[in-house]
């Protein structure tokens, strides 16, 4: 379950609030400083919002943590699937080494404390993942794109690699993302999913009242988790939906692009 903190500008998750190490959360749109579509807590550092408002609303987040993370690893996000380890150099990189570290990936993984592997999001899934045997954690970044590849499936597998990650040992929260009510595509993208290896009939719906097709998104991505086979026990679901909340979580189907950009996040704790 989704908590919403007082003042509005934080959810927390109620499975990750059982490991007292790690700190877990989503921005909403409440308690920044930037105006418009990226009103009010934009926390999209690739949009064309005053990056000074920006900066100022990384800053309200981090004060809000109940762990002020010593960085804020937000990538610069491709919709693929390449992923980056993030280590002891990345904390002793320049403002300018971190970001070239951080261009085109949607997957961030790291076992280093205070690093806060973060992705930015406005429909898209962010999908925070954690390893409690070999304390490890990463943030994966779900659209359409990412989904159809895999990107979900994709991110256990390096953890595995990387850290030895076991499903039984897995705990997994899908953030804020747009729903199957939401999402309606076009037949390219429909035929995108038709041509992977998910099962058409679970992850597609056909809509006659407007002749399109809806995908579900949080199916797609929890059929990855089943597959490396992380124990449904383990998977928390958020279960809000951007585009229907848009008042509340940013939606680009709203809002359009220029609008901003929820931020989710994993850390372990100093």
């Amino acid at each position: 379950m989704a908590i919403l903190s007082e003042d509005k500008r934080l959810l927390s998750y109620e499975s990750m609030l059982a490991f007292p190490n790690v700190t877990c959360f989503t921005t909403t749109r409440f308690g920044g400083v930037s105006t418009g579509n990226y009103g009010s807590l934009n926390c999209g550092i690739y949009t064309d919002d005053d990056p000074k408002s920006i900066q100022q609303n990384l800053e309200i987040v981090r004060d809000a943590l109940p762990k002020r993370p010593a960085v804020l690893a937000i990538p610069h996000l491709a919709h693929g699937t390449d992923y980056a380890h993030l280590g002891r150099s990345f904390l002793r990189g320049t403002e300018e080494e971190r970001r070239e570290r951080l261009e085109k990936k949607d997957i961030l993984m790291t076992r280093e404390k205070g690093i806060c592997v973060c992705v930015t999001s406005a429909d898209c899934l962010p999908i925070a993942i954690y390893d409690a045997k070999n304390e490890a954690v990463c943030m994966a970044h779900a659209g359409w794109r990412g989904t159809v590849n895999h990107v979900t499936l994709t991110a256990l597998q390096k953890m595995q690699q990387k850290f030895g990650t076991l499903p039984e040992d897995v705990h997994i929260v899908v953030g804020p993302g747009i729903s199957l009510a939401g999402f309606e595509v076009g037949d390219e993208v429909y035929e995108e999913f038709k041509n992977s290896s998910y099962p058409i009939e679970h992850v597609a719906e056909w809509v006659p009242r407007s002749h399109k097709y809806h995908i579900n998104l949080w199916v797609a991505n929890r059929l990855d988790m089943q597959e490396f086979g992380v124990p449904s026990s383990q998977i928390e679901m958020s279960g809000i939906c951007t585009y229907l909340r848009y008042q509340e979580f940013f939606s680009v189907r709203r809002l359009t692009r220029d609008s901003g950009r929820l931020l989710t996040g994993i850390m372990l704790n100093k």
